[in-house]
């Protein structure tokens, strides 16, 4: 019997190195270093499941260093932003903002969220990052007035944090793709 994390679609471990990287070379954001890095390392049964997949993944994350980590989050869009605005997301990015209908948000709305996108990246030096499926914008947007007082360092883990998880958010969508 299947477990509840393998995928139907895809077997990294019986993967090319190109294939994967086109597959998986977008979970973290501009960023298919991560998936090279893995592929490199040498991939097996464990990463056919999404825990060791994703595992595999944040493992190289989190031991790069903190200018790699840095880009990482520079790599992400703001939320509800103008790349939004002009469609120049990411097709995964775009879904998620979406799922969260950020792209449905009043000009009220949409005008907070670029003074807080603005405040945050002055602040911080990346932007806010928020793993929104399953979010709506309000909650969003109470997020990011939580988060945007937090000191540096509380603020760097914890939009790491959500990476990982949309990292993972993504490769479960991939893995259940039929």
């Amino acid at each position: 019997m299947e477990a509840a994390n393998e995928n139907r679609r895809y077997l990294p471990s019986h993967m090319t190195r190109d294939g994967f990287v086109e597959v998986f070379g977008g979970v973290y954001e501009h960023s298919p270093w991560i998936a090279e890095a893995a592929y490199a390392d040498g991939l097996t049964g464990t990463q056919d499941t999404v825990a060791g997949l994703h595992d595999t993944l944040r493992t190289i994350v989190d031991e790069a260093d903190e200018d790699r980590k840095l880009a990482l989050l520079r790599a992400h869009p703001d939320l509800a932003g103008k790349l939004a605005v002009a469609g120049e997301l990411t097709a995964e990015s775009t879904s998620e903002q979406a799922s969260a209908r950020l792209d449905e948000c009043t000009p009220g709305e949409f005008s907070e969220f670029q003074s807080l996108n603005d405040r945050y990246k002055e602040t911080f030096g990346f932007p806010y990052i928020l793993a929104v499926r399953g979010r709506n914008r309000q909650e969003i947007l109470e997020n990011f007035r939580s988060r945007i007082d937090n000191d540096a360092e509380t603020e760097f883990a914890e939009a790491l944090k959500q990476v990982h998880r949309i990292a993972l958010l993504r490769i479960e969508a991939l893995f259940q793709e039929n």
